[in-house]
């Protein structure tokens, strides 16, 4: 018997679950309210867990092929000074932008199995399906839905702002001060990709002007891309993480990627950890005809390992951008680096 799956949401974790299920023979529907896949975004880091999840889907050598190889990294202060590196050469990570990551899965689909711009079906029509899987992002309805408003996303304390410049760059580097961090990496098309982040109140509209007042007297690699940056290549959002779910799994339903435990960027994980949601829900879901009990052995593989990330990524934030132990975590970084 053919089995039957709604995905909720087009992004990162949708599209490769769907990708996992029809492969293993599912009839699979995937419903994408945006009208079509975004043109515009910047790189995110595929750890080696992610491509091998990516390998699983049979994906892994096109990421190799098109991402940018990352080999070391730099933490810096603002007058460039170097307070670590790593080394990540025993396994490679690589740096693809979202655009491009998106693509690669989306054309992996048959023809017509995502709709785009088409909101997800009403609940009592879910019914119809074997397993839903919310993979609606940060704002999730099918989180809510399970599970009420109360887990909602809350505010990091910090905004973002990313974009993309004309160049090339080998390395990855990441400069921390009290209150503010900028990091610079490569990226595929002969891009270089950046990000700031500042400690402030949600909300705020502060741009290009700002970046270039805010962060203008770090060293030359930073004003170098500020420099470089353009109006029409900035993205600019606060950051949200969410609450520790009692669950990933309600019925027949299971939520992955950012509905499930969006977390703050500093560990480069939020994109690696829908891929690894995505093919762990696949698995368990083939390898057996009991829907729900798949469900509950998804809930306990990444509940707990997703959660610990959440509060990871939080951490590291505070250790980036702490105001009054620079001392001590400059000192703790240079241990964990000749460790690494």
């Amino acid at each position: 018997m053919t089995h039957s799956a709604a995905v909720l949401g087009g992004g990162i974790g949708g599209l490769a679950i769907a990708r996992f299920l029809f492969r293993a023979g599912w009839h699979v529907e995937v419903f994408e309210r945006s009208a079509d896949l975004p043109t515009s975004g910047t790189a995110l880091g595929m750890w080696p867990q992610a491509v091998d999840a990516l390998d699983t889907i049979g994906l892994g050598d096109r990421v190799r092929a098109l991402g940018s190889p990352q080999h070391r990294g730099s933490f810096l202060r603002p007058d460039g000074s170097v307070i670590g590196t790593v080394d990540s050469s025993a396994r490679t990570a690589y740096l693809l932008s979202r655009p491009a990551l998106l693509a690669e899965l989306a054309t992996s689909l048959p023809e017509g199995m995502v709709s785009f711009g088409t909101p997800a079906p009403p609940a009592d029509a879910l019914s119809d399906y074997d397993v839903v899987i919310g993979a609606d992002g940060l704002r999730s309805a099918t989180r809510r839905r399970l599970f009420g408003d109360g887990f909602e996303p809350v505010y990091t304390g910090a905004t973002a702002w990313r974009g993309w410049v004309p160049g090339r760059r080998d390395t990855v580097s990441e400069t921390w001060d009290a209150g503010a961090l900028f990091g610079i990496t490569p990226r595929e098309g002969n891009l270089v990709n950046w990000f700031a982040c500042v400690r402030t109140d949600p909300g705020s509209e502060d741009g290009l002007d700002y970046l270039r007042w805010r962060f203008g007297g770090w060293h030359a690699d930073v004003r170098a891309v500020l420099d470089a940056i353009t109006p029409d290549a900035l993205l600019h959002h606060d950051l949200y993480e969410s609450p520790a779910l009692p669950s990933y799994v309600s019925g027949h339903t299971a939520l992955i990627g950012d509905a499930a435990h969006a977390m703050a960027p500093n560990l480069g994980r939020g994109a690696c950890e829908a891929l690894v949601d995505a093919v762990t829900l696949g698995r368990f879901l083939a390898s057996q005809n009991d829907i729900r009990e798949s469900l509950r052995q998804y809930d306990r593989a990444r509940r707990r390992v997703t959660q610990r990330l959440v509060l990871g990524s939080r951490a590291m934030a505070s250790i980036a951008m702490t105001r009054h132990l620079r001392p001590v975590r400059d000192r703790t970084m240079k241990l964990a680096a000749a460790l690494a």
